[in-house]
């Protein structure tokens, strides 16, 4: 019976992992395809294709730039954004993402002035956010590998100076590790706080509180980057950069 049990864990585990390198091959030719659509100006039939890899659960920065990209190239202001924003949240530090996302933001009507951060709250922030979750994560794993092999070093050195060398290197790399670990935990609790929305409506009236009977406070146009505050129902409760708060229907934003 445990042979059965075994043999049949074996085939599955095979299969899984046949369909994942399928999957992967598939999406590799889908994604060649699409940038030599986006490369014949086919910009629509490129959307398509890059749609068609995100729908398999393949998430990649350099998959949302592409699909930035095209949406760009047609002037739809609100998915060209929302889709720089999404490559900029898998690598924070692409200049060519954050240039792109620039020139997209330039096609917005609302002009939004924020309120920026001094001292040590914009050092910190700056620090935070250098990396992603899984940056920091990565940084995390990586000193806790290295302080390993230090150890190992330490424990099998025969001279006072390699262990001496050893120890100071291992403790740096545990002292870094915690910290690195701890700027994770701080990326993804700044994440959870943040969430951030792109408006997809072309113009939408922000209400004074969550229902159309609500006071016009203000409003907003299409590629608007907004922060979620709460939600109800069928409503979220937005904050401007500049401070302003108020409430619009879930249908016009969509959540990054």
């Amino acid at each position: 019976m445990k042979k059965v049990v075994k043999l049949i864990s074996i085939s599955l585990f095979i299969v899984f992992l046949y369909f994942d390198a399928s999957v992967l091959a598939q999406n590799t030719i889908k994604f060649q395809e699409a940038n030599e659509l986006y490369g014949q100006g086919e910009f629509e039939l490129a959307i398509d294709a890059y749609k068609s890899i995100l729908k398999t659960g393949k998430h990649s920065a350099e998959l949302y730039f592409n699909l930035a990209n095209s949406h760009y190239k047609l002037n739809n202001v609100a998915p060209s954004i929302y889709f720089y924003e999404k490559a900029l949240q898998l690598d924070p530090e692409d200049k060519d993402i954050q240039n792109n996302l620039a020139f997209a933001q330039n096609m917005t009507i609302d002009a939004v002035a924020e309120v920026p951060k001094v001292g040590f709250d914009k050092l910190y922030n700056n620090f935070v956010n250098a990396y992603s979750f899984d940056g920091w994560s990565r940084l995390a794993i990586a000193f806790s590998v290295a302080f390993v092999v230090f150890f190992l070093i330490y424990y099998f050195s025969l001279t006072t100076f390699r262990k001496r060398l050893s120890f100071v290197l291992g403790f740096s790399c545990v002292f870094t590790s915690m910290v690195t670990l701890f700027m994770a935990f701080q990326k993804y609790d700044f994440e959870q706080k943040n969430i951030a929305a792109v408006v997809f409506e072309k113009s939408v009236d922000i209400k004074s509180e969550p229902n159309f009977e609500g006071s016009n406070l203000f409003k907003l146009h299409e590629g608007t980057k907004i922060k979620v505050l709460d939600s109800l129902t069928n409503w979220h409760r937005i904050e401007l950069p500049d401070g302003l708060t108020g409430w619009i229907p879930s249908s016009a934003i969509k959540v990054l």
